[in-house]
């Protein structure tokens, strides 16, 4: 039965504006249920703030949702193709989006759940105007790419260091260093070398990560082969200061030169904000307390989806299998039978 049309009260609130969040809100409007999809960004956030020449490591069709075809110009999907599909998906169903509103609470219970927001305008945003809506359900779907795993070394806060890649062009000609060796470290290692920067690639292992996607890995390895991208393995980042970046290996501590670094060293959910509705979450894998069948948490009414079911196992969930979920929760929702969740298929990258 859908929730009375009040202004504010929806059926189903979904919070994250990704893929995932789009997918849950597009089947609660098949169901005839009123949703309201909620984010601290814009549409999705994580995918705008990805690489702007990112390819994705999958096809097309498996990042579709509410049966909607993406076209593409190659075999693979790129970051602006994938914004325009999912804007265009949001426009086709009529998803009502919160943007740049960041939730602080949420209260109530099964059947009543308040979710007290505020402007997110990433300046002021603790003095942002505030927002109350009310919903029946609730689908946490805030993904994990919005927090990165810290170094926790000093001078990490420095300005010159980031967790994020965009754009090279701005490190022309500069000394850039990239700490990390899988598949974000090794693309923007090589976007900053074809940008005309000077590269240095640190890492504590003894060689590069094992699951480089199939085109990156002879491509990254020729460059630090030709002398063309310097790599450190067995390297340990000791701090940043303005400039460089204080390292310690097999020979001693060495000072390298650091117009900017990029910390690439991954990414996690907000576990904290779980807890905080009274989601209970493994010790260990920080998996939330859920029934596989139905996606609910043991917070009656408060679902979970996309890679917030994996916890700290990141690399089990993706586009391609999260896009299901909303399928699952809808369909318990509306108290028919869904589909199990999918088997996981290879990752489009990290």
């Amino acid at each position: 039965m859908t929730t009375a049309h009040n202004a504010n009260s929806y059926d189903v609130i979904c919070i994250g504006a990704g893929p995932t969040g789009l997918a849950c809100a597009i089947e609660a409007k098949r169901a005839n249920l009123r949703p309201l999809v909620i984010d601290k960004g814009c549409l999705c956030n994580s995918l705008y703030h990805y690489p702007t020449n990112m390819v994705f490591f999958t096809t097309p069709e498996r990042m579709e949702i509410g049966d909607l075809p993406m076209t593409t110009l190659g075999g693979k999907p790129t970051r602006a193709e994938a914004l325009k599909y999912y804007r265009r998906a949001a426009e086709h169903y009529g998803i009502e989006v919160a943007q740049y509103q960041l939730v602080e609470r949420i209260s109530g219970h099964d059947g009543a759940f308040t979710v007290s927001a505020r402007d997110a305008n990433f300046t002021q945003s603790q003095n942002g105007a505030p927002h109350e809506y009310h919903s029946r359900k609730l689908i946490l779907a805030t993904g994990y790419y919005d927090l990165p795993n810290f170094l926790n070394i000093l001078g990490e806060d420095l300005p010159h260091v980031s967790h994020y890649f965009t754009d090279p062009h701005t490190y022309w000609n500069e000394d850039v260093v990239v700490i990390g060796a899988k598949n974000s470290a090794a693309e923007a290692a090589l976007d900053l070398f074809r940008g005309g920067a000077r590269v240095t690639l640190i890492h504590r292992g003894a060689e590069l990560g094992r699951s480089l996607k199939y085109w990156v890995r002879p491509d990254i390895e020729n460059r630090i082969k030709a002398g063309e991208i310097t790599a450190h393995f067995n390297t340990q980042v000791l701090r940043f200061e303005p400039g460089k970046v204080i390292v310690h290996n097999g020979g001693g501590t060495e000072t390298l030169p650091a117009f900017h670094a990029f910390a690439m060293t991954g990414y996690h959910p907000d576990f904290t904000f779980l807890e905080s509705a009274g989601i209970q979450l493994d010790p260990k894998t920080r998996k939330p307390r859920v029934n596989l069948n139905t996606l609910e948490t043991n917070v009656p009414g408060i679902y979970v989806a996309g890679v917030l079911v994996g916890g700290l196992h990141t690399g089990e969930i993706f586009i391609e299998n999260g896009r299901f979920h909303g399928r699952q929760i809808i369909a318990a929702i509306a108290g028919r039978e869904g589909p199990r969740e999918p088997a996981p298929v290879a990752p489009p990258g990290e």
